[in-house]
C-alpha cells in the first residue's frame, strides 16, 4: 500500500490527523521529527542551537530517504521538509502527498492555545508570530502546492480520507 505524506505548516494538524487516518487505514503512523530526535539523540531544539538549522535539514533528508515506498505509513513531516533538497520530489515519487492548508491565524492561535517547546522557528510569545509565519507560509507555498492532494481549511480525517480514496 502506498506511503501517505502529510505536509504542511506546523500546527496544521499533520500529527494529530496522521494518527486518526494511519488508525482508519490500519497504517503505521509515523513522525519524521520525532525520528530525528531519536536518530540524533537530542531533541530539535538543541540541534538547531548547536549544529544549526542547515544541518537539521539534512537530518530531515536522510531521515526520509529512509521511508521506502508501498510501506504502508501515514508519515507526518516537519513543516519545512518539503521544501529542501528535493525533499517534495521524494515525498510525491514514494506515495501520495496531502498539503493541509490551514489559515495562519488557526496556526498562530493553535500555538499560543499547545505551546511547545522543541519549535526552535516559532515562539507562542512572540509578538511578531504572525507575521513570521505568513512569511513563512508565502515562501513554502510553492512547495506545498505540489502535492497530489490539497486540503484547505479546518478539516477532519474522514475528510481527508475521503479525498485519499482514489489514490490508494
Amino acid at each position: 500500500m502506498k506511503n501517505i505524506f502529510l505536509i504542511g505548516m506546523p500546527s496544521s494538524g499533520k500529527s494529530t490527523l496522521g494518527k486518526r487516518i494511519a488508525k482508519a487505514l490500519h497504517y503505521r503512523f509515523v513522525d519524521t521529527d520525532k525520528l530525528i530526535v531519536r536518530n540524533e539523540n537530542r531533541s530539535i531544539a538543541t540541534i538547531f542551537a548547536q549544529s544549526g538549522e542547515a544541518y537539521f535539514r539534512e537530518a530531515e533528508c536522510r531521515v526520509l530517504r529512509t521511508i521506502r515506498p508501498g510501506n504502508s505509513l501515514v508519515v507526518s513531516t516537519g513543516g519545512g521538509m518539503p521544501c529542501f533538497h528535493d525533499n517534495m520530489a521524494y515525498i510525491n515519487a514514494t506515495g501520495v502527498s496531502v498539503f493541509l492548508d490551514v489559515p495562519v491565524d488557526v496556526l498562530v492561535r493553535r500555538m499560543v492555545a499547545h505551546a511547545q517547546e522543541d519549535r526552535p522557528l516559532y515562539s507562542p510569545n512572540d509578538p511578531e508570530l504572525l507575521k513570521s509565519l505568513q512569511q513563512r507560509y508565502v515562501s513554502r507555498l510553492p512547495f506545498y502546492s505540489q502535492a497530489h492532494i490539497i486540503v484547505h481549511g479546518e478539516t477532519s480525517a474522514d475528510d481527508v480520507l475521503r479525498q485519499l480514496g482514489e489514490w490508494l
